[in-house]
């Protein structure tokens, strides 16, 4: 990500983020895409440069099913919800995949207070939003789970570096968010909020992801 792009990113993110507060207006959603679109195109530039090893695509492929995702939260965000969470769910899949290999063998402390807190976070937040959940019980467990094993990959994997790390954290900050107002208590401003550390954890995802493939070896 150069200065140009980093401009251009933070440009659009704020674009967004602050029609928040006159939504709804047409084409909503096409507005919102724009942030991850110009992620992709950085990261597929990235690729034919050939920067980076193979595990790049799945990277690439998690940034385009969190677009489809953008598309269905904004465009129907109550009717198509399920969906939306089933293409984030995919996403991590994606970033899960482009994270590996992973390192356990040599867990420092500070590893293993991370995975106590995301896990400590995860049981709380869970019991926070699981009288609201109804239907949708299974699902938003399912996307929880793969969310935390997202964020703590960024940690174990041997790519970490403290733009992925930060990208993890900012990724489960937003979805608890959303989870929180949709279904326990609803936040004032919630979006504000919401697409603030959602576009912030995108943004460091690349970062670190590109980082961190440009300095490693080829596979």
């Amino acid at each position: 990500m150069n200065k140009n792009n980093t401009l251009v990113f933070v440009g659009l993110a704020i674009g967004f983020i602050a029609s928040t507060l006159v939504k709804p207006y047409p084409l909503s959603w096409l507005v919102k895409m724009l942030p991850i679109l110009l992620l992709i195109t950085v990261t597929w530039q990235h690729i034919k440069q050939g920067n980076s090893h193979n595990s790049a695509k799945f990277f690439l492929f998690g940034l385009i099913f969190s677009v489809c995702g953008d598309f269905i939260l904004d465009y129907n965000r109550d009717g198509w919800f399920v969906f939306g969470l089933g293409s984030f769910f995919i996403a991590h899949l994606g970033y899960l995949a482009s994270l590996k290999p992973f390192n356990f063998q040599q867990s420092s402390l500070k590893k293993g207070l991370i995975l106590i807190s995301y896990g400590g976070f995860g049981a709380v937040m869970f019991m926070l939003l699981v009288d609201g959940l109804g239907e949708l019980f299974i699902p938003v467990f399912a996307y929880m789970l793969v969310l935390l094993l997202m964020a703590l990959a960024t940690v174990f994997s041997s790519k970490s570096n403290l733009w992925l790390i930060a990208g993890g954290i900012s990724f489960v900050i937003s979805d608890s968010l959303i989870g929180f107002d949709k279904f326990n208590s609803e936040i004032y401003q919630s979006q504000l909020w919401v697409m603030a550390t959602y576009y912030f954890a995108q943004f460091a995802l690349v970062k670190g992801y590109l980082l961190s493939s440009s300095n490693a070896p080829q596979e």
